[in-house]
């Protein structure tokens, strides 16, 4: 049975609105013949969340025991992810019913890499902004999105976590780009331009607005223009290299393409 994984890097300061966010992942229902597992990965010296998932069916909790940073924990994440379907889902946001169903049918196109629906904005005082998409709905043909990106400094026109992503796609650029922002832009922007995508005209989930976001008050917000530039000049070089997937984009669901084989690692010995 095909599963759609959704991974969640969690931090216990940043946590206070993930009831919510539970209660929206428990509202998902998924198409006949798929199964749903949640791979939830607390970042942090201290881990103390895993009780909030204790009751929650279908979660794969695992706590780094170190602080990490955003990138680092959502690879481990999907190092353990299952699913043929990764849904990025940030521990303060919501997942609308049916947000899921709602971009599945995307990648019944093998040519389609990703996709998102819209978002509104949920404010402090709980009402909702609503926002129009700069893309057409529809098809995103691979380099357009950065194309739209490059035009208006570096601000891309797709929110990163809201995505749906084929996990073979996700794994072959390597994940969250390890930097200290906007990790997930330079992850995206890699995988935006060697694959098409779908913007979907759906509000699907919630993007909440509150003093402690990490985009707000992180320590490395200042950074945000370098991490970008480097998001820019990684589609540069995907584009200039000439890298591509096989198939002239084409990527379907390969059963256990996640299944591989570790052993301890080696300390010091030279491997035989």
């Amino acid at each position: 049975m095909p599963t759609l994984s959704i991974i969640t890097a969690a931090y216990a300061p940043g946590a206070a609105y993930l009831k919510e966010t539970i209660a929206g992942v428990e509202q998902q229902e998924l198409p006949a013949g798929w199964q749903l597992e949640w791979v939830v990965q607390e970042d942090g010296a201290a881990p103390s969340l895993a009780h909030e998932f204790a009751t929650v069916k279908s979660v794969l909790y695992e706590a780094n025991g170190v602080q990490l940073g955003a990138a680092a924990t959502r690879n481990l994440a999907l190092s353990r992810a299952s699913g043929d379907l990764i849904q990025v889902l940030d521990s303060d946001d919501v997942l609308l019913p049916g947000a899921l169903g709602a971009l599945m049918p995307a990648f019944d196109d093998n040519r389609i890499h990703w996709a998102v629906g819209q978002a509104d904005d949920l404010m402090p005082d709980g009402s909702r902004v609503p926002w129009d998409s700069a893309l057409e709905y529809g098809t995103v043909p691979a380099g357009s999105v950065n194309r739209w990106a490059a035009s208006h400094g570096g601000n891309w026109p797709i929110h990163c976590a809201g995505l749906m992503l084929r996990a073979l796609s996700l794994r072959a650029i390597g994940g969250w780009v390890g930097l200290p922002g906007d990790e997930d832009i330079a992850m995206f922007a890699a995988l935006s331009e060697i694959g098409d995508g779908c913007n979907v005209d759906k509000v699907t989930w919630l993007y909440r607005q509150h003093p402690q976001q990490i985009t707000r008050s992180g320590a490395t917000r200042h950074l945000s223009e370098d991490c970008r530039r480097l998001a820019l000049q990684r589609a540069k070089a995907v584009q200039l290299t000439g890298l591509n997937f096989a198939g002239q984009g084409s990527c379907g669901f390969v059963p256990n393409a996640h299944l591989v084989d570790v052993g301890p690692a080696l300390k010091g010995e030279k491997p035989i």
